[in-house]
């Protein structure tokens, strides 16, 4: 696929470490070993409520600020359960370059966005950068600093969190806790209340 794209293949039965392979073009700065990305996740509780098969031309950042366009492919077990990922990370920079070129050239803007997520995957190295990074775009949305949250905001954050299947991840409780100033058993009651509202609406639902 040329130097300008890397390979990336995930087993998402363990998250914390799920990166098994990676191509030898590595543009993400990823490695064996390496987890989930914060896209990652919100994919895989997606996926496992619809029957896509692939996520396509979605932005990814790297480790060094470089911005790919990525796809994802899901991979199903017997049981149409996802088990693993094959990412495909592509460097656009040149093929960006030619574009802006070409629209300059004839007088018309050629670029398009045609991004199926308005997210942006940040290629984490750590489980705590994931967290941090995943929260700050949640905060940075709310216009408001997490030490100055009310505890409505507070659980507004955790269960936008909890939506993007953060919390599938091992020890990211006293993470969360600790970026919105607050105790891990605040975070605890937190998700314990959303689940039981989940409950009541599964009842009602019957």
């Amino acid at each position: 696929m040329g130097e300008d794209a890397e390979i990336i293949l995930h087993d998402v039965r363990d998250l914390e470490n799920s990166v098994i392979a990676v191509s030898e073009t590595n543009l993400s700065g990823r490695k064996i070993g390496s987890p989930v990305t914060n896209l990652i996740l919100k994919m895989l509780i997606e996926g496992k409520k619809s029957n896509k098969s692939f996520i396509t031309n979605f932005e990814g950042e790297a480790q060094d600020g470089t911005v790919l366009r990525s796809s994802t492919y899901f991979i199903r077990d017997e049981n149409d359960e996802i088990i693993g990922m094959l990412c495909i990370n592509i460097n656009f920079k040149k093929m960006e370059e030619a574009i802006r070129y070409l629209s300059d050239f004839v007088g018309v803007d050629l670029r398009s966005d045609g991004k199926e997520e308005s997210n942006i995957d940040h290629l984490s190295p750590s489980i705590e950068d994931i967290a941090i990074s995943s929260i700050k775009d949640i905060v940075s949305s709310m216009n408001v600093p997490s030490e100055r949250m009310s505890q409505q905001e507070k659980l507004d954050v955790v269960n936008k969190l909890n939506d993007n299947g953060i919390f599938l991840l091992k020890g990211i409780v006293g993470i969360v806790a600790k970026e919105l100033k607050t105790s891990e058993a605040t975070i605890y009651r937190y998700l314990s209340k959303m689940k039981k509202n989940e409950l009541n609406i599964s009842f009602d639902a019957t």
